[in-house]
């Protein structure tokens, strides 16, 4: 599987689970001496609250923004290069894909918790990233479930 891949793109939530998401990807990027970014999506305010609020709220996103960029720090600092750390603003599988596209990515790693049901039906990110991806997409096992995994 030499050289198969490029750049690898791994997604993560931010949660403890990212640890694992990453390692997976580290794992592929290593072995195809590929190049490895990692981002993290946050869904704007305005979409959460639906504009409700009769106030301004950028500065709890910008809050929100330098949270994210400094627990996505804790996370991949030791492994993936400052540069291609980032932190974007916007719906998580249209950012995802947007930057697969402009960076030339040819594998996006993200985590599952392999719902059913309701959950399935409902649609999770990375349903979304899987299905507009214009490339491979590896959707690791996480949470619960996936802990007996590997």
């Amino acid at each position: 599987m030499s050289n198969e891949y490029r750049h690898v793109l791994v997604a993560v939530d931010l949660t403890k689970d990212s640890h694992k998401v990453l390692e997976r990807a580290m794992q592929i990027a290593d072995r195809n001496e590929a190049r490895l970014s990692i981002m993290h999506t946050l869904e704007p305010l305005g979409f959460a609250y639906g504009g409700d609020i009769p106030m301004d709220l950028t500065s709890i996103q910008d809050q929100l923004d330098e949270h994210a960029k400094q627990r996505l720090s804790e996370i991949a600092d030791a492994h993936v290069a400052k540069e291609n750390q980032h932190v974007v603003v916007g719906m998580p599988d249209t950012e995802i894909h947007r930057f697969a596209e402009e960076q030339n990515v040819d594998l996006i790693v993200v985590g599952s918790h392999g719902r059913h049901g309701f959950a399935l039906l409902l649609g999770s990110t990375s349903t979304g990233v899987l299905h507009g991806a214009q490339c491979d997409v590896l959707a690791v096992r996480v949470g619960k479930d996936g802990e007996s995994e590997e």
